[in-house]
């Protein structure tokens, strides 16, 4: 359990919103509470919080535009709560930088559980033994122990789940990993969804620290197989 955590609640039918709130607490968090996407961003701003609920329909603005607008400045986590079942638009959703989802209706003991998944994937040691690791010349640095990685002398700016990843993957620098592989070491056992996530996470990996997405030197694709890392 992540203790006095502060969690932004974003969701205008109040029900659901009290309902996810009052688990919340329970489980020892600290919940916020926001009923449109301009309130939303403003609590962002003023509290800094450790994880996101975040509904995708809202009165004023689309979830997945607060998304795209958070993820401009932040890697917090971000949970969609979404009535669209359908796996495209799950997929977009994580597309754009959500780190799981949990579709409408759901189980409050369900989202607690995801909640808690998130938070400790956002704080697991996935990391090899070296505090800074460097490839081609400096060109990528990653720093293990702040989670800041550097592109060209810039800082990218990566999702707890893109950073669990490539750490997954530098760690065993000549394995090939499946997505199930992946899955288990950077995202947990407990995660339930598509194994096309791990497409989407490594889509937005290389669309960050490669210098030509089609053409990876990082993130290489063994196909039939899974991905490896090609860093040297």
């Amino acid at each position: 359990m992540q203790s006095g955590k502060r969690v932004l609640v974003v969701e205008d039918e109040k029900k659901i919103a009290e309902v996810v709130v009052s688990y919340l607490k329970a489980s020892v968090y600290a919940p916020y509470e926001a009923s449109t996407g301009k309130e939303a961003l403003e609590l962002f701003a003023k509290l800094s919080p450790s994880l996101i609920i975040l509904d995708l329909m809202l009165p004023d603005m689309t979830g997945e535009e607060i998304c795209r607008r958070i993820r401009q400045s932040s890697p917090v986590p971000i949970i969609m709560l979404t009535a669209k079942v359908e796996e495209e638009s799950i997929l977009q959703g994580l597309d754009i930088g959500a780190d799981d989802y949990v579709t409408k209706p759901f189980s409050p003991r369900q989202l607690m559980a995801r909640v808690g998944a998130v938070l400790r994937r956002a704080g697991d040691d996935v990391l090899p033994p070296a505090a800074r690791l460097s490839y081609h010349n400096d060109e990528l640095i990653i720093d293990t122990v702040s989670h800041e990685v550097k592109k060209a002398g810039a800082i990218v700016n990566l999702t707890p789940n893109e950073f669990n990843i490539l750490m997954a993957l530098t760690k065993y620098p000549k394995k090939v990993f499946t997505r199930d592989e992946l899955i288990e070491l950077a995202l947990g056992s407990d995660f339930e969804g598509y194994d096309r996530i791990i497409d989407t996470h490594i889509k937005n990996l290389r669309q960050k620290i490669e210098t030509d997405s089609k053409n990876p030197v990082y993130i290489l694709t063994v196909h039939g197989v899974g991905y490896r890392f090609g860093g040297e």
